[in-house]
C-alpha cells in the first residue's frame, strides 16, 4: 500500500516502557508540542525570466523610476521590521522550506527569515510573511502559483503536482492550528480552528484526486501494470488471482482506489497526531490485554454464572460468559486502537499492538497466513514477493478455501459477539475482515469512515465473488440468490441465508454490499444504517466534491464549483465573489488540473464544460487575486484563459492600476510579458501585444465627463490628457532578459511607444494653445517616462535604427516644441507674477529674471523656427500611394465646442446642422465637388458635450497621392484648423473646437479604412502650432521692448513669416495675420518711445 508504515518489532519486552510510548493516545506532552512540525514542500526555482532574482544574485531594476521607489519601499520596510519586531512575533517566526523533488531543483525559503528579495515582483520573490499568512491562510495563494508554474515549465508532472497541492494545504493547515504561541480569543481561535479543518478537508480532495488519476501516471510508478514475471507463482493463488481481477476490473480498481485514499488519510490523521502530541493510539501498559481482574477473581475461589472460569480467549463464546468489566473494558479499549489501525490500513502495527497487549491469539486471527498481506493491490503482490506460504496452503485445499474458511470465520465472530454484547469494537474489527457492514457502520461516526466500511467490504465482496467462480454451481447459487433479492421489496431476500459452513461464502453478507459507486454514495446520504453525522457529512462542500469525483461525473463538479463562488445575483460586480477564497483557489487549480491530466479522455461536452465553466472559475480567482494585490500571481492563470477573456482580463486590471504605483504596475507588466507570448499566434492565448493595442486605442476614446456652463475645459483636458499620457508607462518598462527574442521586443515596445506618444502629443498640441501659464501635463508626462527608453536607446543607436528613425525624428521635434512651449509659458508666469505687484515694488533681480526668461522663450522658438536642413515636422518619407482604384482621405475628429471664456457649450441639432455648414463653408463650392468632400457631425454618443465630425475628400497628387510639398495637413486639415482656430465663417464667432481625439486615414471607394494618413495630422499641427510659436515670440519681443531691453533678432521673425522659402505665411489665417501685425504696431511704438528716451 502507498501509505508510508510504522512498524513495530515483531518482538516485545514487556519491561520495555520505551514501546509502548508510540501507541500511548494522551502520552505526556513534549514541550515543543505548540510548534508545528513542518514537512518540506515544494516550490518551483522559476525559469530565468523571473525579475531580479537569478536563483544566486539579486540584480537592480533597469527602470530608474522602479529602483527609486524599491529603495523607498525598502527603508519603509526595514522602518516597519523594526517597530513591529517583538519577542513573540520573533518566537513563532520559523522557516518554511520548500523544495522540488528529487530533480535538482534548488531550494527557496519562505517565511519571516527568508531573505527580503529586492523590487523582484515575480512569483520567485512573492514576499509571505509567516505570522500574519500563516493565520489567514494566504501563503497558500503564491505556494499554489508556484508550484503550478513549476509543472507548466515542465519541472513537475502534474500527478507530482497533485500531491505537491496537498502537502502544501496539510502544512498550512498545521501552521494556522500549531504554529503559534500566542494565545488567541475564543472567536479567533475557533476561526483558525474552521480554516484549518477547511484546508485539511482540500488536502484530502487533492488526494483522492491523485488515487483516482494521478497514481500509475508518474514516470517511476506504474501501478496498473502487471508485476513482473519473476513474481508470478505456478500454481497460482487466490490472492494473485485476486490482485489480477482487480488490476483488470474497473469498478474493483476504482473500489481499491478509493480505500487506499481513505486509509491514507486515516494514517496521516495518526501522524498528525503524533507530531503534535508525541505518540498516538494506545493508553495501557504492555500485557494489559491479559484479564488480570478476572484472573485474581477466579483465584480466589468466587464463582458467578455470568463470569468465565477460564482465562482462555475462546472461554466467553465457549461458556457464555463474559470477564469482568474493568477487563472488558480494557479490552474495548484495545479493540477501538486496533480498529483505529486497521481503518488507517495499518495491520501489522494492529498485529504487533495485539501482542504487545499480551493477545497474540488476537494478530493472528487479524493477519493470517503467516502474516502475507493479502489486500488486493499490486503493491501488496510485490511486498509479498515469491512467498509460497498460501500456495503451500491452497495446493492441498484448492485456491480459495482457506480464504472463504477465513472470511466465514470471522463473520461467525463479528455475528457472535454481537450477539453476546461483547463490544461493537471487537465485532466491527472482525467485521471489517468479512464485508459484514451492519457491524461496522454503527462505530463509523463521520463520513470518511462510513465510506470507507463501505468500499473496503464492497471491494473484499468483488474479490471473493470473482474466486467463488472456481466454485462448482457457486455461481448459479449467487445467481438465484440475487434474482430473489431483485424480487423481494426493499432489495432484501425474505430467506436468510446459510450461516454455516464455507460452501457458501459471500453469500450470507451480499444483501448488504451497493451494486454500484451511485448506490454506495446513496447509502452515506439515507442508509439507515449510517450514523447521522455522516449524513451531515454528505452535506459538507468538499465530501460533495469528492463524490462527485468518484462518481466521474466532472460537468456537474464543475457547475457545482462555480455556483458556490459566482456573485451574487443582487451584485454583479466581478470583483466581488461570494465564495470561500479558499474554494476559489481550489477551483481554479482543479479546472487547471484536470485540462492536463485529462485532456487525452476527454469528450466533446465534458470538454466544452470544462473549457467554458473552467474560463469562468479561472477569470474569477484571477480577478480575486488582482483585487488582493497579487497581480504577480494573475499572469499564469490568465495565459490559462480563452483568447478573448485573457486580453479582456489585462485590459482591466490595466486600467485599474493606471494610477498606481510604478511598483505595483511593473508587476503587472511582468505578469503578462513572463506569461503571454508577446507577439499573436494562434487564437488560443492572449498576447501582449493585443493587450497594449486594446489599452492604447481605450485611453484615447471618450470618457463621460460632468459638464457645465462654468466648466474650465482647459483644466479638463489637461487632466485626460495626463491620464492618456500615463499609458506609455507600460511601454517603457524593461522586459525580462531572458524571454524569447528579448532584443527585438524592447525594440518593439520602444517603437509602439514613440508612434503613440507622437499621437498624443499631435492632440496634445492642439489642446495647449490657450496662453496660460499651466503646462501640458499630458505631454510633460510623455517625455519623462521615455526618458529612460530613450537614454537606453542612445547608448546603442544601431539596435533600433531600422525600427524607430522615423518615429524618433518626430518625438525628437515634439521634444524641441514642448520645450520651447515650456519656455513660454515659465515667461508667461513670471509676467503673471509681475503684473499684480506695483512697477515701484518689482526688484530689479525680479525684472532682470523676467527679461532672461523672455530671452529664453525666444532663443528657443527661434530654433525652431529656423531649422532649414531639417524643418519641423516635416517627414522625410514621401507619402505615395499605389492604387488602381479611387483613393479617399478620411480624417476623424472628437471635441467639445468652447466659447472663449473656456465655457463649454452642449450641441444639439441646431448646433451640429451649423457647424456641418460653416465647415462646407470653409472652401469653395468648386472643391467641395472636385475633391468630392462630404462633412459629417454629430453628437457623440458617449458624452453628451462632445461631437464626432468626420471629414471625407478624394485624394488627388500633393494631397495624399504622392509627396505633399507644402506638409500643411491638405484639404481636410485647412478645414478642421479653421475650426481649432474658431474662424469659422457662418458659425458663432470665437467659438473653438477644442480636440479630445484626431485620427486621419486612407480610405477606399466603399469606405473601409486602409492605413493612417499621418501626413494630415502633421501638417494640421504645423498650420496650428507655427503661426501660435511666431504669435507668442511676438508677445515676448514686445514685453522686451517694453522693458527697454530690445531683442536682438526681432527683425528675423517678420522674414520668417514673410519669407516664400519658409511658408510660413499661408499657415496663417486672417486673424492670425492680424494679431501679428497688431503685435508688430505694438513692438514698434515701444521702440519709438525708446528712442526717444535715449535721444533725450
Amino acid at each position: 500500500m502507498d501509505v508510508e508504515m510504522e512498524t513495530s518489532p515483531s518482538y516485545f519486552d514487556p519491561e520495555d516502557l520505551t514501546i509502548r510510548e508510540q501507541y500511548r493516545r494522551y502520552g505526556k506532552r513534549n514541550s515543543t508540542s505548540s510548534i508545528s512540525p513542518r514537512q518540506e514542500s515544494g516550490v518551483s526555482k522559476f525559469n530565468g525570466a523571473r525579475l531580479l532574482y537569478d536563483g544566486q544574485n539579486i540584480h537592480s531594476p533597469t527602470n530608474a523610476a522602479l529602483l527609486l521607489e524599491n529603495i523607498k519601499q525598502e527603508v519603509e520596510g526595514f522602518d516597519a521590521d523594526y517597530s513591529l519586531e517583538t519577542p513573540a512575533r520573533t518566537q513563532s517566526a520559523s522557516k518554511r522550506k520548500l523544495s522540488i523533488d528529487a530533480r535538482g531543483i534548488p531550494e527557496a525559503d519562505f517565511g519571516t527569515d527568508s531573505m527580503r528579495w529586492v523590487g523582484s515582483v515575480s512569483l520567485k520573490s512573492c514576499k509571505i510573511e509567516d505570522e500574519s499568512l500563516a493565520e489567514s491562510g494566504e501563503a497558500s495563494f503564491a505556494l499554489f502559483a508556484s508550484l503550478l508554474d513549476s509543472t507548466l515549465q515542465g519541472l513537475m508532472p502534474i500527478p507530482d503536482l497533485i500531491l505537491r497541492f496537498e502537502r502544501s494545504c496539510r502544512d498550512i493547515s498545521e501552521s494556522i492550528r500549531y504554529g503559534s504561541n500566542i494565545t488567541h480569543r475564543y472567536a479567533e481561535d475557533k476561526l483558525m480552528r474552521q480554516k484549518a479543518v477547511l484546508l485539511l478537508d482540500e488536502a484530502a480532495t487533492w488526494s483522492l484526486l491523485w488515487y483516482l488519476y494521478g497514481k500509475g501516471n508518474e514516470s517511476n510508478l506504474e501501478i496498473t501494470e502487471e508485476p513482473p514475471d519473476e513474481l508470478i507463482l505456478s500454481p497460482s493463488t487466490s490472492h494473485l488471482e485476486a490482485c489480477q481481477f482487480v488490476v483488470n476490473d474497473h469498478t474493483a480498481q476504482l473500489c481499491l482506489r478509493i480505500v487506499q485514499w481513505l486509509e491514507g488519510l486515516a494514517s496521516k490523521a495518526l501522524d498528525l497526531e503524533s507530531k503534535v502530541r508525541g505518540s498516538h493510539v494506545g493508553t495501557y501498559l504492555p500485557n494489559s490485554g491479559v484479564w488480570h481482574h478476572t484472573q485474581r477473581f477466579l483465584r480466589k475461589g468466587v464463582s458467578a454464572a455470568n463470569i468465565v472460569h477460564h482465562l482462555d480467549f475462546d472461554a466467553p463464546t465457549r461458556e457464555h460468559a463474559l470477564q469482568l468489566p474493568d477487563d472488558k473494558k480494557q479490552d474495548e479499549s484495545l479493540l477501538e486502537d486496533v480498529w483505529t489501525l486497521l481503518r488507517a490500513g495499518r495491520i501489522e502495527e494492529a498485529c504487533d499492538l495485539c501482542r504487545s497487549a499480551g493477545q497474540p491469539w488476537r494478530a493472528a486471527t487479524l493477519n493470517p497466513f503467516g502474516g502475507l498481506d493479502l489486500f488486493p493491490s499490486v503493491e501488496a503482490w510485490k511486498k509479498n514477493g515469491k512467498n509460497r506460504m498460501l500456495q503451500a496452503v491452497e495446493l492441498e485445499s484448492g485456491i480459495g478455501h482457506q480464504w472463504r474458511l477465513w472470511k466465514w470465520a470471522s463473520y461467525c465472530a463479528s455475528e457472535k459477539i454481537a450477539e453476546r454484547d461483547g463490544g461493537k469494537y471487537e465485532a466491527a474489527v472482525y467485521a471489517a475482515q468479512c464485508s459484514n457492514l451492519k457491524r461496522m457502520l454503527p462505530i463509523c461516526s463521520d463520513w470518511e469512515a462510513a465510506c470507507w466500511a463501505m468500499a473496503k467490504s464492497w471491494l473484499d465482496m468483488q474479490v471473493d465473488l470473482e474466486l467463488a467462480r472456481s466454485q462448482p454451481g457457486m455461481m448459479e447459487q449467487l445467481k438465484s440468490y440475487r434474482e430473489g433479492i431483485d424480487r423481494s421489496p426493499g432489495g432484501t431476500n425474505a430467506t436468510s441465508p446459510p450461516l454455516s459452513g464455507t460452501e457458501n461464502w459471500p453469500i450470507q453478507v451480499l444483501n448488504q454490499q451497493p451494486r454500484d459507486i451511485s448506490s454506495l454514495l446513496q447509502k452515506l446520504h439515507s442508509g439507515e444504517m449510517v450514523h447521522e453525522a455522516v449524513m451531515q457529512g454528505c452535506k459538507e462542500q468538499h465530501r460533495q466534491i469528492e463524490m462527485n469525483l468518484m462518481l466521474g461525473n466532472i460537468p456537474h463538479l464543475l457547475e457545482l464549483l462555480w455556483s458556490w463562488i459566482a456573485p451574487s445575483e443582487d451584485d454583479q460586480s466581478v470583483f466581488r465573489p461570494h465564495g470561500d477564497p479558499q474554494m476559489i483557489r481550489f477551483g481554479a487549480h482543479l479546472v487547471l488540473v484536470l485540462r492536463y491530466l485529462l485532456a487525452e479522455e476527454m469528450k466533446d461536452h465534458f470538454r466544452e464544460k470544462l473549457s467554458t465553466v473552467g474560463d469562468l472559475i479561472l477569470h474569477m480567482y484571477a480577478m480575486f487575486l488582482f483585487s488582493r494585490q497579487h497581480e504577480e500571481l494573475v499572469g499564469i492563470y490568465a495565459s490559462q484563459l480563452a483568447h478573448h477573456r485573457c486580453i479582456d482580463l489585462f485590459v482591466h486590471m490595466m486600467e485599474l492600476r493606471l494610477n498606481s504605483s510604478v511598483h505595483v504596475k511593473y508587476k503587472i507588466f511582468l505578469s503578462a510579458m513572463e506569461y503571454l507570448p508577446f507577439s499573436p499566434g494562434d487564437d488560443s492565448k492572449g498576447s501582449f501585444e493585443e493587450i497594449i493595442e486594446r489599452i492604447l486605442s481605450r485611453s484615447r476614446e471618450i470618457k463621460p465627463e460632468k459638464h457645465d456652463e462654468s466648466s474650465d475645459v482647459a483644466e479638463q483636458h489637461r487632466l485626460q490628457s495626463l491620464q492618456k499620457a500615463l499609458v506609455i508607462q507600460w511601454l517603457c518598462f524593461t522586459p525580462p532578459s531572458t524571454i524569447n527574442d528579448v532584443k527585438d521586443v524592447s525594440a518593439k515596445l520602444l517603437l509602439r511607444a514613440l508612434i503613440h506618444s507622437n499621437i498624443l502629443f499631435r492632440e496634445f498640441a492642439l489642446i495647449s494653445m490657450w496662453r496660460v501659464p499651466a503646462m501640458p501635463v499630458g505631454a510633460h508626462t510623455l517625455l519623462s517616462l521615455l526618458a529612460e527608453p530613450l537614454k537606453q536607446l542612445s547608448e546603442s543607436p544601431d539596435s533600433y535604427e531600422d525600427y524607430v528613425s522615423e518615429n524618433l525624428k518626430e518625438f525628437q521635434d515634439w521634444s524641441e516644441y514642448y520645450s520651447c512651449d515650456a519656455t513660454y509659458r515659465n515667461w508667461l508666469k513670471i509676467e503673471l507674477e509681475n503684473a499684480d505687484v506695483s512697477p515701484l515694488d518689482i526688484s530689479a533681480e525680479e525684472k532682470q529674471r523676467a527679461v532672461a526668461a523672455a530671452k529664453e522663450s525666444l532663443d528657443s522658438s527661434l530654433a525652431l523656427l529656423l531649422r532649414k536642413e531639417n524643418p519641423w515636422l516635416i517627414s522625410s518619407e514621401e507619402h505615395v500611394w499605389e492604387s488602381s482604384d479611387a483613393l479617399f482621405l478620411e480624417m476623424q475628429a472628437t471635441s467639445v465646442l468652447c466659447l472663449p471664456s473656456g465655457e463649454c457649450i452642449c450641441p444639439d441639432a441646431t448646433v451640429c446642422a451649423a457647424l456641418m455648414s460653416a465647415l462646407y463653408s470653409s472652401v469653395s463650392e468648386e472643391v467641395v465637388l472636385n475633391r468630392q468632400l462630404t462633412v459629417n457631425v454629430s453628437i457623440s454618443s458617449r458624452d453628451n458635450y462632445c461631437i464626432e465630425v468626420v471629414l471625407r475628400c478624394l485624394a488627388v497628387e500633393g494631397d495624399g497621392i504622392g509627396p505633399h510639398i507644402l506638409s500643411d495637413g491638405g484639404l481636410l486639415g485647412a478645414i478642421i484648423a479653421a475650426g481649432f482656430k474658431g474662424e469659422l465663417v457662418r458659425f458663432q464667432a470665437g467659438v473653438t473646437m477644442e480636440i479630445s481625439r484626431l485620427d486621419a486615414w486612407y480610405s477606399s471607394k466603399d469606405g473601409s479604412l486602409e492605413g493612417p494618413a499621418t501626413y494630415i495630422v502633421q501638417g494640421l499641427c504645423r498650420r496650428c502650432c507655427i503661426p501660435e510659436v511666431i504669435l507668442r515670440s511676438m508677445q515676448v519681443s514686445v514685453s522686451l521692448m517694453e522693458s527697454g531691453d530690445p531683442p536682438e533678432n526681432h527683425d528675423e521673425l517678420i522674414e520668417l513669416v514673410s519669407s516664400p522659402e519658409t511658408g510660413f505665411l499661408h499657415l496663417f489665417s486672417q486673424q492670425q495675420l492680424q494679431e501679428f501685425l497688431l503685435f508688430e504696431r505694438e513692438y514698434t511704438i515701444f521702440k519709438m518711445e525708446l528712442l526717444e528716451v535715449v535721444e533725450s
